[in-house]
């Protein structure tokens, strides 16, 4: 079975920090390829692979400020799609723009809708529901108004991430700064629970930051900028909790998933696809409000650890997502 990767051109995949589509596509490139699969990944030059590499650029528009995004996009979707009949199947990990090929090429299309963001997208999708195959990462993140093949939750290559069962007494905010992030909110809990909080992740909204968050910053409220896979597991690993109190519907919560594979339990303000990834009590705490989360951090202690990695790896491995898709393939290539 030859397979056409699409992954996106902000960021390398696998990204160096930030860049969850790619990271998810470069796991699911090398997950087939280790079901024999023989995998083109379409990404940025600077990208890593066990398979073929196909580019446009050396390095993406979010790390090449020169570039311009639109028409690297354009640039790299109709590269894959002019060369689409050298492939059986082509997986589609770049949102909307690439299904507006679909009637004009013969080669199936598989395409992992990795959230919406915003409801303006729909149509393009639904214009194309007969065509494609849409696939979800979570029961909670899915349109009335598209059919789906399946739900996939994302999956991570567990080898990388370091079970700790013996933590440090701090609590840790892990993700984008940004307001739909909770950053403020992780803050909060921390001041209230009188724990120490450390905060890791790229700065989205600046502005957000210097009013929000740099105000609090002291001792005990730190901010460690952003973490690449290297300080990723002494971060999460030596946390008592991951704190997630996120203010929008969630489609898929990679830090959280990463979390648990450490070990390390999760507190998640229980919106979108939490309820999924979380098993509440068991291997985390879904709540609805600050305070809620402040009077479940004394109950950390009956969490127990290597539960949370047993769930996450059961759940969110790279082998039973790329094994998922594989089977997907199959059953589309069948028809």
């Amino acid at each position: 079975m030859k397979a056409a990767v699409l992954s996106p051109v902000a960021w390398r995949t696998p990204p160096r920090h930030y860049g969850p589509w790619e990271q998810v596509s470069s796991n699911i490139a090398e997950g087939l390829i280790k079901l024999g699969v023989e995998v083109t990944l379409f990404a940025t030059g600077d990208s890593i692979t066990a398979g073929k590499l196909e580019s446009i650029c050396e390095k993406g528009y979010e790390e090449d400020r020169g570039r311009d995004a639109k028409v690297l996009e354009c640039l790299h979707i109709s590269n894959l799609m002019e060369k689409a009949g050298q492939f059986d199947i082509i997986h589609n990990n770049f949102d909307f723009l690439p299904l507006t090929y679909s009637r004009l090429i013969k080669t199936p299309m598989i395409t992992t809708i990795h959230g919406f963001s915003s409801k303006q997208i729909i149509p393009v999708y639904k214009k194309y529901n007969d065509i494609n195959n849409y696939v979800s990462i979570s029961n909670s993140d899915r349109s009335p108004d598209l059919n789906y093949l399946a739900t996939v939750y994302n999956g991570l290559n567990t080898a990388d991430f370091e079970f700790n069962d013996r933590p440090q007494d701090y609590l840790l905010y892990f993700g984008r700064i940004h307001p739909d992030k909770g950053t403020a909110e992780a803050i909060e809990i921390a001041r209230k629970s009188k724990r120490k909080l450390l905060i890791a992740g790229i700065i989205q909204d600046e502005n957000y930051f210097k009013e929000k968050i740099e105000p609090q910053l002291d001792e005990d409220i730190a901010y460690v900028g952003s973490a690449g896979p290297e300080k990723r597991n002494a971060l999460l690993g030596n946390a008592i909790a991951l704190l997630h109190p996120i203010n929008f519907a969630e489609p898929f919560g990679l830090s959280v998933a990463e979390s648990m594979l450490c070990g390390t339990p999760v507190i998640a303000f229980n919106k979108g696809s939490m309820p999924e990834l979380i098993k509440d009590n068991e291997t985390g705490f879904l709540v609805n409000t600050v305070d809620e989360a402040v009077e479940v951090v004394d109950e950390l202690k009956n969490i127990n650890r290597k539960t949370c990695l047993d769930w996450a790896s059961s759940q969110f491995s790279t082998e039973k997502m790329a094994g998922d898709y594989f089977r997907l393939y199959q059953q589309i290539l069948e028809k």
